[in-house]
């Protein structure tokens, strides 16, 4: 599934093209030691002159998150996993009273999404799921996960989205990148909590072994414990209990899962 590079709208235009191309690489869609299209596809498909797409690229170039190598195989090539945050001009407007109908959407949408991974995963994608993984504990290893917060956040939306990605639907994919973009205030508060930074990473190798199963009870009661830490979160620091009554076109799945069907 190639990421798919769209016009740029109304702004400063070369701004457009920075966030877009960083966001790609923020999501992990596009990853280090890769080439992107050429100068002339990505001006294409962003609709904007090949000369604010140069502009783009250095500003990138400078933040060491691109390359452009000359001559035979040069091209536009990606050199870190790491996009600072800072290169993404386009922050989530949500406010904090917002998150609540996020989580909602998320509770009724991510654990269905681990149950169709489960059925359409490659090998491929359970790999990627693990380097994700890895990439997390060598964060914590270091040492205090504070420091390198927006890199652990990164990798915990790189992992969330190739979840999305092992199901084989684009429509899937783009629906998960937007909860994701409109969660970072709750993703933040999180992480703020100890020990949440280790927990993720538990979380995260439990997710992957239930979805690798196709074990659907499973897959369900793993899911309902990582999207729990959150809400919880967001309980704490807003102060509110989220009421989630089950809609009733969930009711005969969750019949079947307390019947382990």
């Amino acid at each position: 599934m190639d990421p798919e590079f769209v016009p740029v709208g109304p702004r400063r235009i070369f701004e457009g093209a920075v966030e877009q191309i960083a966001e790609k690489i923020r999501m992990g869609e596009v990853r280090s030691g890769e080439r992107l299209p050429s100068e002339r596809e990505l001006a294409t498909a962003m609709q904007i002159s090949r000369a604010t797409l140069r502009e783009a690229i250095r500003i990138l170039a400078d933040a060491k998150v691109l390359e452009v190598k000359a001559g035979s195989g040069g091209g536009i090539y990606v050199t870190s996993d790491y996009v600072p945050l800072e290169l993404l001009k386009t922050k989530s407007d949500i406010r904090l009273g917002e998150v609540a109908g996020v989580l909602e959407a998320r509770r009724l949408f991510e654990p269905r999404v681990a149950q169709l991974a489960a059925m359409n995963a490659r090998e491929q994608d359970f790999a990627e799921m693990a380097r994700t993984i890895e990439a997390q504990k060598t964060l914590l290893d270091k040492g205090d996960v504070l420091e390198n917060e927006d890199r652990f956040l990164q990798l915990d939306t790189q992992f969330h989205l190739r979840i999305a990605r092992a199901t084989g639907n684009s429509t899937i994919v783009s629906m998960m990148r937007m909860l994701l973009r409109r969660l970072e205030i709750a993703r933040d508060l999180a992480l703020h909590e100890p020990p949440v930074a280790a927990w993720v990473v538990e979380i995260h190798e439990r997710t992957l072994a239930a979805i690798r199963s196709a074990d659907h009870p499973r897959i369900e009661q793993v899911m309902d414990e990582h999207l729990a830490a959150m809400e919880r979160a967001w309980e704490r620091a807003t102060d509110r209990v989220l009421v989630r009554p089950l809609p009733d076109f969930l009711l005969p799945v969750a019949a079947r899962t307390s019947r382990g069907d």
